[in-house]
């Protein structure tokens, strides 16, 4: 490969790292999220009061969700079975964490946003990213 050939080859491959390194991360934050919501009640609800407010039960299957978004993130595109769902996980961490903006700006807690928002970003560079610039191929 030659000139824009190279270029255009080089761009692509520091797409899928960045996507890649994305994907990471944001599945790390769900599974930390999804970990956090498994521990016994009184802790959590140290460190999140609003779980203290909720039954347990809800917490836990929000912690399956989280769970479910962090293995949608890496598996289909590590596997390459069906990657295409590494975007509808994406998509789908962004609807989540518009509802998790929702509630704590419904409860006042405007200053533990920033997260989501964090997390909205990196869940929609990574729909843009693996939808138009660098799709992973299946087997």
């Amino acid at each position: 490969m030659t000139g824009p050939q190279k270029s255009f080859s080089t761009a692509i491959r520091t797409m899928h790292i960045s996507l890649w390194i994305a994907q990471v991360i944001l599945a790390l934050f769900l599974l930390m999220g999804a970990i956090m919501k498994f521990m016994p009640t009184e802790k959590i609800s140290q460190l999140m009061p609003w779980t203290g407010e909720i039954p347990s039960v809800l917490v836990r299957a929000l912690g399956v969700i989280d769970l479910l978004g962090a293995l949608g993130l890496i598996l289909p595109a590590l596997l390459r079975i069906q990657p295409k769902l590494t975007t509808v996980a994406s998509i789908g961490v962004i609807a989540l964490m518009i509802a998790a903006t929702v509630f704590h700006l419904s409860r006042g807690e405007a200053s533990v946003i920033g997260m989501n928002i964090f997390c909205i970003a990196l869940a929609a560079f990574i729909a843009w990213g693996r939808l138009k610039k660098a799709p992973t191929a299946s087997k």
